[in-house]
């Protein structure tokens, strides 16, 4: 039996803002659970202090290599926590995000956190995903 996702919504704005109050998964399914991803270079360094659109950017590419890795893609992300040291900057990039996701077919339900820092000072956003296959 292959994987099916049905969307939770009782109320319509969640999915204008492109994201889903719930997803129910059901069938044979194998599940990633994906560490906060951030703005780190290969070889493990920060990258652009102070550029909410190019960490948001890179977070968001280091999250679909872990997913890649595993066989899948930002189409089966069904959960991402959003952390940010910045949430009003967030939203004004925040279309960056909306676009890969809305790309890739999937408003998965989210949740943005507003925290006083990140694991690194120049960190701004973090993402964390969840994903099914």
């Amino acid at each position: 039996m292959a994987m099916e996702r049905t969307a939770v919504n009782p109320w319509a704005w969640s999915v204008e803002m492109g994201y889903n109050q719930g997803e129910v998964v059901s069938g044979q399914t194998r599940t990633l659970y994906c560490s906060g991803q951030t703005a780190m270079s290969g070889d493990g360094r920060p990258r652009h202090a102070g550029d909410m659109a190019a960490q948001l950017a890179l977070s968001l590419g280091n999250l679909e290599a872990v997913l890649g890795e595993a066989g899948m893609s930002l189409a089966n992300l069904v959960r991402l926590n959003v952390y940010t040291t910045d949430v009003e900057r967030l939203f004004e990039h925040y279309g960056v995000l909306a676009s890969r996701l809305g790309a890739a077919g999937v408003a998965p339900s989210t949740t943005m956190l507003g925290v006083t820092r990140l694991a690194i000072p120049d960190l701004m956003v973090e993402l964390e995903g969840t994903a099914v296959a």
